[in-house]
């Protein structure tokens, strides 16, 4: 089982990274801040938040000992705090000065890797703070990495869809197309597998992209033999582009969160899905888990960060948050709908549902009216929530999958009244409003917009029409 048991709400914008220590947590925000958490009550620490960058903070990590805290950002900077008291501690800038998207701590903590929007991938010596090797993808921002677990090699990935191995020296040793949309995120398990067919011992490696999918690697770093890159298999739970890959501290299980607004767990090893989480309302941009706890964070555009605390000791192979009764909803009775109702986070509405008399067929019938007129529901906020979800259940009614580019790629709904913006896709003209109310980027690529100007896109809208005219026979 994996229970929601914290919700941290206090970033006033999109949440793009979090990251654990031993003993906190750490998230950072399109709101320029860093936050730090105490994981022995969740409450934040003293200092937090930490402020200084001028921009929005895309990644953030902590050295192994825990002590110290990095960060990045738009402002083309990486900078690093003492986690215990907030002070910082370096500012370190990009050659360049291009736009920071991820940084990591080598395993021993003697250099911090950044990587730019602009391919440039920096090794800064953490000891005397100065650049120590640099280098350059090719054709594409630098979107990802991971080091192995010895220290000797790290992985970048790119929006150009390629992984690339790399020595200590910044040689580059390994390339390898990957994500044919580009690549999101990889992360490489500390823990090694044995390969049957040769004998040899391997590191896993996760990366995710723009093509929905997971892929997981074997690694076999040995100074004798250079670097072997083993393709293992694809996992596609997801139906929407994957942008955040994680494994456990053991190895034994993988996470990844998607603009599906679902988290998956899976296991390792076989591939299976043991837990499938849709409490976030916006895309899923980062996943984590705890080194020494069984603890999971997930973090999203709706400006929360979620900790999950996962039930290792019961067997969980196809578990799931969602109501998966092969009852038709139209019939569920009352029972269903308020197991269905604490399945989404809904519970405190459980007492109101029944006192109602709410069983399938009137909750398919539930309007934002009915909910404010009849079931009392003051809140805006909640009676939203409450109708995404009904109609997110409704949709699971259709029995054709609704086409992706039917799709908003902000809200993942089905759109009715979709615009072309100038970074040439469509989005649902209300959520790319209030997209552009609070910033200037794409949606799609972060990368600036030239204009503001949405085009209706008319085509789109008839064939959106003609398909559910199709479903409704």
């Amino acid at each position: 089982m994996a229970t929601l048991i914290h919700t941290l709400a206090d970033h006033s914008d999109d949440v793009n990274y979090c990251a654990f220590s031993s003993s906190c947590l750490a998230t950072c925000s399109l709101d320029k801040t860093i936050r730090v958490y105490s994981l022995s009550n969740f409450a934040e620490l003293p200092y937090s938040p930490l402020e200084g960058h001028a921009y929005a903070v895309h990644c953030c990590c902590f050295s192994p000992s825990g002590l110290v805290l990095a960060s990045c950002s738009t402002d083309g900077t990486s900078v690093l705090w003492d986690t215990r008291n907030g002070h910082r501690l370096a500012v370190l800038e990009q050659p360049g000065a291009s736009p920071v998207r991820v940084c990591r701590f080598s395993p021993e903590a003697a250099y911090l890797l950044a990587g730019a929007a602009d391919g440039s991938v920096v090794l800064w010596n953490v000891q005397s703070m100065k650049l120590y090797r640099s280098g350059k993808v090719k054709g594409g921002s630098l979107m990802a990495c991971a080091f192995s677990p010895n220290g000797n090699f790290f992985v970048t990935g790119s929006s150009s869809g390629d992984l690339t191995i790399w020595d200590d020296k910044m040689r580059c040793l390994y390339n390898e197309k990957a994500h044919d949309l580009g690549v999101t995120c990889c992360d490489i398990s500390s823990h090694p597998v044995s390969d049957s067919e040769n004998g040899c011992k391997y590191f896993q490696m996760a990366s995710c992209g723009q093509d929905n999918h997971i892929k997981l690697w074997l690694i076999l770093f040995a100074d004798f033999l250079g670097v072997q890159l083993k393709y293992k298999c694809t996992l596609n739970g997801h139906s929407a582009p994957v942008l955040a890959c994680a494994f456990s501290c053991d190895g034994q299980m993988i996470v990844s969160g998607s603009v599906d607004k679902c988290v998956i767990i899976y296991e390792t090893s076989t591939g299976n899905t043991l837990h499938t989480l849709s409490q976030h309302t916006r895309y899923v941009t980062t996943c984590a888990f705890a080194p020494h706890s069984p603890l999971l964070a997930t973090g999203s555009m709706d400006k929360t960060v979620h900790i999950w605390q996962l039930d290792l000791k019961q067997p969980c192979a196809g578990d799931t948050t969602e109501n998966e009764s092969k009852v038709a909803i139209e019939d569920w009775s009352e029972d269903d709908v308020s197991a269905w109702l604490c399945a989404q986070d809904l519970a405190d509405f459980v007492g109101l549902f029944k006192m109602n008399n709410i069983d399938g067929k009137e909750l398919l019938n539930l309007t934002k009216e009915s909910l404010a007129n009849e079931l009392k529901i003051e809140s805006l906020g909640l009676r939203s929530k409450v109708l995404q979800k009904i109609e997110e259940l409704r949709m699971t009614m259709i029995s054709v999958a609704v086409p992706d580019e039917f799709l908003c790629p902000i809200t993942r709904e089905l759109m009715i009244d979709p615009v072309i913006a100038t970074d040439g896709y469509s989005y649902e003209r209300e959520a790319m409003e209030n997209w552009i109310s609070n910033r200037r980027s794409s949606p799609m690529t972060n990368l600036p917009l030239h204009s503001l100007m949405l085009t209706p896109n008319r085509t789109l809208k008839m064939a959106i029409s003609r398909w559910l005219e199709t479903q409704q026979k």
